[in-house]
């Protein structure tokens, strides 16, 4: 994530929101969650994307449920101004796990992120204002298919597929054993999770959580070490890690299925 020093008009932003960003140093914050971010240099230092109106609504409520269990941070405002969504969080504390001085020991981070991917799996979901993620990740899969979309490129080649027949082929074949007893990140990438001096802080970028299957974040989970590492030697690694008898690799076919149509 980099940081670029911004100014901008404060009166183009929500009433709301103004007093935070006077006289404050700002910040134009460039992850990989497609909103535009501005961080907020001021007190513990805050974090305010901008996205088109309702886009940010399913991570605002998200975050606050992960909030109340302890996993990320707090929202400060979910607003909708100008046909623009606006959500204000609070910095989490410490680096985001793709960090140079994690990835410099990728065998203490394989073991840090499956165990606290396990117990975030093990968390009561509730009340989980996104109860059934799994419908909605196959219907938009499907919507893609017929629509041609299709991208298997950044995958590594144990989990692609040749045609997008084949990818959905397999998402026809497996899609049904999908389950919804997990509560999810939907996106467990490295970047997505905050470390203080290796200390689990939270997660970030809550969009694509939800309750579904835990297979989603294992995918993601491996693929994210792949891409970062630059090597696929961390998987087993991490799959001992997490609980080898919990993961299964059929599943894990079919969640690379449903992603190359992402």
């Amino acid at each position: 994530m980099t940081q670029i020093p911004i100014t901008v008009d404060i009166t183009t932003y929500p009433a709301e929101i103004q007093p935070l960003l006077r006289n404050a140093k700002l910040y134009e914050s460039n992850g990989h969650s497609g909103a535009a971010t501005i961080f907020i240099d001021k007190d513990a230092g805050y974090f305010l994307k901008s996205a088109p109106v309702g886009t940010l609504e399913r991570q605002a409520a998200m975050t606050r449920f992960f909030h109340s269990k302890g996993l990320s941070t707090a929202v400060l405002a979910y607003l909708s101004h100008e046909n623009r969504d606006w959500l204000l969080t609070e910095k989490v504390a410490g680096d985001v796990s793709s960090t140079t001085k994690y990835l410099e020991n990728p065998t203490r981070l394989a073991d840090t992120l499956a165990q606290q991917m396990a117990l975030l799996h093990a968390t009561d979901f509730t009340d989980c204002p996104v109860p059934d993620h799994t419908t909605a990740y196959l219907a938009s899969a499907k919507r893609n298919y017929v629509n041609d979309t299709y991208d298997k490129s950044h995958f590594p080649d144990s989990h692609g597929y040749q045609t997008p027949a084949e990818a959905w082929a397999a998402v026809e074949a497996g899609s049904h054993r999908l389950g919804r007893e997990t509560l999810l990140h939907g996106d467990f990438c490295l970047p997505n999770i905050m470390l203080d001096n290796w200390k689990f802080s939270g997660f970030i970028d809550l969009d694509g959580g939800g309750v579904g299957d835990r297979h989603v974040d294992i995918f993601w989970a491996l693929w994210s070490l792949w891409y970062n590492l630059k090597t696929d030697a961390y998987r087993d690694r991490f799959i001992d890690a997490y609980g080898r008898g919990r993961v299964d690799k059929d599943m894990l076919r079919t969640v690379a299925a449903v992603e190359t149509f992402g």
